[in-house]
């Protein structure tokens, strides 16, 4: 008898919603994540305080549903917002509507290439990445298993963090491995900003002890001479590693700083980049020794399973950015994903919240910085859609 499939694809919809989430940038005042932080637009003084002030929350969220003809949706968050709505219902919904939802690799392709005179990287692979997201939400919930087991099951029974935020001490006392600080001061602050920078880092190293991970975010801020000093004089407190200390698109740049920086530190970078061929760039040219890419932004599961195998040929790490639930039920099934990030949400920030609230109902938390296997064991990615928010379509068919 011939194999009939699962039931295809009916309709595909695009909403808009503001307020944190997967735009987790998009906060109340007072938050950590916008508190003086070192990004390449702080050369400008007008921009250096709020990263909101410069447009870093303009997008908002992406929801992205795939509702088959049985009724069953699968759905993922991203950012971004209604430029994204548009490129989804107008551009990539005829590559999935009235197809079997198994087809993720000939969906992605078609998504990918025929929007690559004018994509390939940014918003538009957001919306690739979304639509991709979404429909292994659906695949798993079709076929009643998590996506870890669609990936070929968790190598491992649980997973551990580390925390992203401005206070790695706590962090410490909630049961993470290593905390990650955002830099706050960037070139144009000169040499009294890199000394605000090294001081931060020694007095959280005196807070919490020599073991624990301590690691700087630089959020694209730096050029090479000055992640340079600031990796040679953040040694001596022990900094594991130095991350996107320079813009995503000088290759040229991290391979230099690779060199440059002491023996035993770690170069990291790829939140910001994009799919095999950006990624092949940072590995060929020896950019990093850790890839961080962001399921929400590098092209999706279907994409970030290809950048893994390419990263473990190389023998580096993928330590995924990141995007919560969606991240999760990749790196339990990664032998070269060996821990996870976790974005703290929180203000201050002294508790544990879910990375996407309140976009995700069901989201697993870390629990004394791990996270069992076994609670991520729901169909899909085990979430539901919060749908008392308020959701635009703007681009409704």
């Amino acid at each position: 008898m011939a194999y009939t499939g699962l039931p295809r694809i009916k309709h595909v919809r695009a909403f808009t919603v503001r307020g944190g989430g997967a735009d987790y940038h998009d906060q109340g005042a007072g938050h950590w994540i916008d508190d003086h932080i070192a990004t390449p637009m702080a050369r400008y003084p007008e921009y250096r305080q709020s990263r909101q002030s410069f447009g870093i929350n303009v997008l908002g969220t992406l929801v992205v549903e795939i509702e088959a003809e049985d009724g069953t949706i699968g759905f993922a968050v991203t950012t971004g917002g209604e430029p994204a709505c548009f490129i989804v219902e107008r551009h990539l919904a005829r590559f999935l509507e009235g197809r079997n939802p198994a087809e993720y690799e000939k969906i992605w392709d078609q998504m990918y290439f025929s929007t690559q005179y004018y994509g390939r990287k940014g918003l538009v692979v957001n919306a690739i990445s979304g639509v991709d997201l979404a429909l292994w939400d659906l695949l798993g919930k079709l076929r009643g298993e998590p996506v870890h087991a669609l990936l070929g099951g968790a190598v491992r029974d649980e997973l551990q963090f580390y925390a992203t935020g401005s206070r790695p001490d706590l962090a410490k006392d909630m049961g993470f491995i290593g905390g990650k600080m955002p830099l706050h001061h960037g070139p144009a602050e000169g040499i009294e900003g890199l000394r605000k920078n090294i001081a931060e880092l020694a007095t959280m190293r005196e807070r919490v002890g020599p073991d624990f991970w301590l690691m700087l975010d630089c959020w694209m801020a730096l050029d090479v001479d000055y992640a340079t000093r600031l990796a040679l004089a953040a040694h001596e407190h022990g900094l594991k590693w130095i991350e996107e200390a320079i813009s995503p698109d000088d290759y040229w740049g991290y391979a230099e700083l690779k060199r440059n920086v002491p023996r035993g530190m770690l170069v990291t970078t790829g939140e910001h980049e994009a799919t095999r061929w950006g990624f092949r760039m940072l590995l060929e040219m020896d950019c990093c020794d850790i890839l961080q890419p962001d399921v929400g932004w590098c092209g999706g599961v279907t994409e970030l399973l290809k950048i893994s195998a390419l990263a473990d040929a190389h023998g580096k790490l993928v330590v995924p950015h990141g995007s919560s639930v969606y991240s999760y039920h990749f790196v339990i099934t990664r032998h070269n994903s060996p821990f996870a990030e976790f974005l703290m949400m929180h203000p201050g920030p002294s508790e544990v919240l879910p990375m996407f609230h309140p976009q995700l109902i069901g989201e697993p938390v870390p629990v004394n910085g791990r996270l069992r296997a076994s609670a991520l064991d729901k169909p899909g990615f085990g979430v539901e859609l919060n749908r008392d928010l308020p959701m635009h379509r703007p681009y409704a068919r």
